[in-house]
């Protein structure tokens, strides 16, 4: 029998929401093997998928168009890719920025000449384009202003890249842009939910990413005149500046979240109750360990706080992978993995939650066809008032404990740019906006609910007589069948910091190398260390990569 075949499936108590949903722990996540873009690539890698480049209409100077085809999951998607002239002073991470270096379109099927020219026309102009529901996803790129320009001159002087460089940047575009589910004109995501491939929660803007990376590698390789060696080529992700206007969609899609946060922790509730591992699973975990060693240590930032944060972790975890082997002996070894490090920071509790999931695949795999849910939060005007004060008292103490009478506490205000329809973050005691504010003031909006309900009597009626608490108590009504619904921690507390929820979304798609420019926004790096196009086999071995390892 082999030692890494699947196990029975008892589970450990799931974490408790109050510890699992506060900003700071959230702030803390890494990637899993549950996380989107590896979950994709799996799939590619089960169905034998094969990515062929039809098209490739790219001049001498790297300007032109490229399509890249896949089948996945009995439907063909193509990449048109779409490369443009841009002055080095037009280049910015910026959402206002009105040009880039690259523009891409995940075009439903492989597009005629006709289709093509649409695209070429349209694709660069973004926003301000024109698109059609054949128009899955739109995304635009630029050029690392550090590696992209040295990985070509290296190239066409018949040498390779300078590996220290490949493994500080880690990527040679950086995408300011990933836009699915209907903006702009392209096709809402109710078009391709029900397919398979990419009914998961973001798998079509995975694919765009994947299929792009490919792209910047054929673009160096066609501008250097020969390719690059494999091994640097496959720590090349793709980069990524995010900014405010992702925070708010965990707080704007809570059932969602539940579901992503369910799916985890079951997960981790399977592998905690495991049992006694084989000697197969144990050297497993002594491998990923040294690799999370290399990983750790080829990532630094300039943030001071955020490195500092780094390099206690990389303490953290060298004293967690000396003590491993103690710990993998015995009948409940996972169980003892995850009790150490608890002794830890919070980064160290969640690496190695992460850590503990990554040998478990045929135990936790399956989960993932429930990270997407058609639920929707709905009102629910039979509940008495006694049971809502029940539910009240039972899962939003977090919230009615909070003193909004103290400024610190409604410090911020959440609003949408006029000029971007983007969100933003004002200060409600210092600048003007205030009365515009989005309603993203969870806490204090339940605890004005609290604060006005009768005793007793109708839920209906006291919605009639107070509709501005509708939205409230739909959403302490959704909390009691989804526990993890809900950020709890106060979302216009001056400590209050949007990153933390940036970096919980993200570690979800599968980035890593989180790199704070503020505590507004990072940058990220995706499909590092991912297979490339023709080596899909790789699909259930590349998480959190370290350069060098082959």
């Amino acid at each position: 029998m082999d030692e890494m075949a699947p196990i029975a499936s008892p589970q450990a108590p799931l974490r408790s929401p109050d510890t699992v949903m506060r900003l700071a722990r959230m702030g803390a996540s890494f990637p899993t093997r549950l996380s989107f873009l590896p979950t994709l690539l799996r799939q590619l890698r089960d169905e034998g998928a094969e990515v062929t480049r039809p098209v490739w209409e790219i001049g001498p100077e790297g300007y032109g168009h490229a399509v890249y085809s896949v089948l996945l999951g009995g439907h063909v998607y193509s990449l048109v890719a779409i490369s443009s002239p841009l002055e080095a002073d037009q280049r910015t991470d910026r959402v206002i920025a009105t040009a880039w270096d690259t523009a891409y379109v995940l075009y439903d099927g492989v597009p005629d000449a006709s289709e093509i020219a649409r695209l070429c026309d349209a694709a660069p102009l973004q926003e301000a384009g024109r698109f059609t529901e054949r128009d899955l996803v739109l995304s635009r790129a630029n050029r690392s202003v550090r590696l992209f320009d040295h990985v070509v001159e290296a190239l066409r002087k018949g040498n390779q890249p300078d590996a220290d460089r490949i493994c500080n940047t880690g990527y040679l575009m950086r995408t300011t842009a990933v836009y699915g589910n209907g903006k702009f004109g392209i096709a809402d995501r109710t078009h391709i939910a029900q397919r398979p491939g990419l009914s998961g929660p973001f798998m079509a803007e995975m694919l765009t990413v994947w299929l792009i990376r490919g792209f910047t590698h054929d673009l160096v390789e066609h501008l250097g005149g020969r390719p690059l060696d494999r091994r640097l080529k496959r720590h090349l992700g793709i980069g990524n500046a995010t900014g405010l206007g992702m925070a708010p969609f965990l707080v704007s899609h809570p059932l969602l979240l539940d579901a992503w946060m369910q799916v985890r922790e079951t997960a981790l509730a399977r592998v905690r109750a495991a049992g006694a591992l084989s000697a197969a699973r144990r050297a497993r975990y002594q491998e990923l360990a040294q690799r999370v060693v290399r990983h750790l240590a080829q990532w630094s930032v300039p943030d001071a706080q955020a490195q500092a944060n780094i390099e206690t972790l990389q303490d953290e975890w060298q004293a967690f992978s000396t003590a491993l082997p103690g710990l993998l002996d015995g009948e409940t070894p996972t169980e003892q993995m995850y009790h150490a490090s608890l002794t830890g920071s919070l980064e160290l509790q969640e690496l190695t939650v992460a850590f503990l999931l990554e040998p478990f695949g045929e135990l936790v795999d399956g989960l993932t066809c429930c990270m997407a849910t058609p639920a929707e939060p709905r009102l629910k005007p039979g509940m008495s008032i006694t049971d809502l004060k029940s539910a009240l008292q039972s899962d939003w103490s977090w919230a009615l404990d909070l003193d909004f009478a103290d400024p610190t506490a409604t410090h911020q205000f959440w609003y949408v740019s006029e000029s971007k329809a983007e969100p933003r973050l004002g200060l409600r005691h210092e600048e003007p906006g205030a009365e515009r504010e989005s309603p993203l003031d969870i806490a204090r909006q339940v605890q004005d609910l609290a604060g006005d309900l009768p005793r007793s009597g109708s839920l209906a009626e006291f919605l009639m007589a107070h509709p501005h608490h509708r939205a409230a108590v739909r959403r302490v009504q959704s909390l009691m069948r989804h526990p993890y619904a809900e950020i709890r921690d106060n979302l216009i507390d001056a400590d209050c910091r949007p990153i933390d929820m940036l970096r919980c979304k993200l570690a979800f798609f599968g980035a890593a190398r989180f790199d704070p420019k503020s505590d507004r926004w990072t940058r990220i790096t995706l499909a590092q260390g991912a297979p490339l196009a023709d080596e899909l086999d790789r699909a259930d071995d590349w998480w959190l990569p370290a350069f060098g390892d082959e």
